[in-house]
């Protein structure tokens, strides 16, 4: 018997018993059809979803069969609840913000004064990477990622020496400004949510992420073209419709408000997200009342990626199960045994292989007593490491499905050594911040 984090009685132990690993080979089976999509043309929300509820009904009638006692599986499934809660509506109003703008032009005019500047293709592959790497800890990475890839394969649809390397700038960018702000990647929403570091610690992660990226960046360039894009003759201005600059306004305060919220009046970051939506939807109102446009907020929220919210709803359904049957509580044990900095960054490359939210979710719901250095570094390797492989994060996966044929497993591995060379030094700046010099905030 074992007592796992959040459990108010003690859950039995499966991980010992054959309904245990009937568990396991479960979610190794969901996973596979999770990861294998394109192969199957099945989205990964459907298999991820099934596989979380199937998992928790099982052990329903696994507890109703030999008399559980429910207790235990009660706080469970209440704990599981409140957490997917948490980030599933802090995700619905960020995509609800992010569908807002797109209605009012804000991205495509972002889009139309890069497709007109007439840079060449190495000022547009550093031009898009470090609107990347400044875009996505607000926006996210896959939101970022999709918008920036739409923009590529806008501006040059054939020439692969160029959309290759500026594709893989892109998804590196994104990730890598995703580790550093609570809002840029939905590991570091997870971790931020649990407590394990105050807003500002994450920024301490910026010097990692940034040089990382640099020097990740600096090797791709070397293989970017030289030369112009085809110029867009003819093309109709975009201009950012009326009331498009206020909603961007209202964004930033969401955010701040989100911030406070949870520093300040012990919120969950959802509460001041959901408040900063009630805000949109009034000026969505007063914009209709007085100036006659209609952002038509509902619409926006119709878009909203459904799938994508299924998926973490799956997935971390489906840890969660893995946790209550008590496999985390003994994974937990790596960090007893080896040096909790080497686990961590062996978490950065099962990030690739899995995917970063899963295995932040399982080191999350293990919970293993660790220092804020050392909750900061995990953080840091999840997020950069699911760039080693295409698939490893949200944001590969998207630019797979923008620049279908193009940016391929097969052509981002040509320049895996790049993006491990980054990973390197992105933890060699932890080290030497967090560890050497100690420069960041100790509780």
């Amino acid at each position: 018997m074992t007592t796992g984090p959040g459990i108010g009685a003690h859950a039995v132990d499966l991980a010992v018993e054959p309904f245990g690993w009937f568990l396991l080979a479960i979610f190794v089976i969901g996973y596979y059809f999770i990861a294998a999509e394109e192969k199957y043309d099945i989205n990964k929300a459907k298999p991820a979803l099934f596989t979380g509820t199937f998992m928790f009904m099982l052990l329903g009638v696994y507890y109703a069969y030999n008399g559980l006692n429910f207790e235990p599986f009660d706080t469970e499934i209440a704990h599981l609840i409140l957490e997917i809660a948490e980030i599933f509506f802090f995700l619905f109003v960020a995509m609800t913000y992010i569908e807002a703008l797109i209605e009012r032009n804000v991205f495509d005019s972002l889009k139309e004064k890069l497709i007109l500047s007439g840079y060449d293709y190495k000022k547009l592959f550093w031009v898009t990477g470090i609107l990347a790497f400044f875009i996505s800890p607000v926006a996210d990475n896959l939101t970022t990622a999709l918008i920036l890839s739409t923009v590529l394969i806008t501006i040059e649809k054939d020439n692969k020496a160029f959309l290759v390397p500026a594709a893989i700038n892109i998804v590196v960018a994104a990730n890598a400004g995703g580790a550093w702000s609570p809002f840029g990647d939905i590991t570091t929403l997870m971790a931020w949510s649990s407590g394990k570091g105050h807003f500002i610690d994450f920024l301490f992660l910026f010097p990692a992420s940034i040089i990382g990226w640099g020097i990740t960046a600096f090797l791709l360039s070397k293989f970017v073209p030289e030369g112009h894009p085809k110029r867009v003759e003819n093309a109709e201005p975009v201009h950012i419709h009326h009331g498009g600059k206020v909603i961007i306004g209202l964004g930033i305060l969401t955010i701040a408000l989100a911030v406070i919220g949870k520093q300040v009046m012990h919120l969950p970051p959802m509460w001041g997200m959901l408040f900063g939506l009630s805000l949109l939807q009034l000026y969505a109102i007063k914009l209709k009342k007085h100036h006659d446009h209609d952002i038509q907020i509902y619409k926006s929220v119709s878009k909203i990626e459904n799938d994508t919210l299924l998926f973490f709803f799956g997935i971390l359904a489906a840890v969660g199960a893995l946790h209550f049957a008590g496999f985390l509580a003994h994974a937990v044990q790596l960090y007893d045994m080896f040096n909790p900095t080497y686990v961590n960054i062996g978490v950065g490359f099962l990030s690739a292989i899995v995917d970063n939210v899963p295995v932040m979710s399982a080191v999350l719901k293990s919970n293993p007593t660790l220092e804020l250095s050392q909750w900061m570094l995990v953080t840091l390797t999840a997020g950069v490491g699911g760039s080693l492989i295409s698939f490893g994060s949200a944001a590969g996966v998207g630019v797979m499905g923008k620049l279908h044929g193009i940016y391929t497993f097969g052509s981002h591995m040509k320049f895996a050594w790049a993006i491990l060379v980054g990973y390197i030094v992105s933890i060699v700046v932890w080290y030497i911040q967090f560890d050497v010099l100690g420069l960041y905030i100790k509780y």
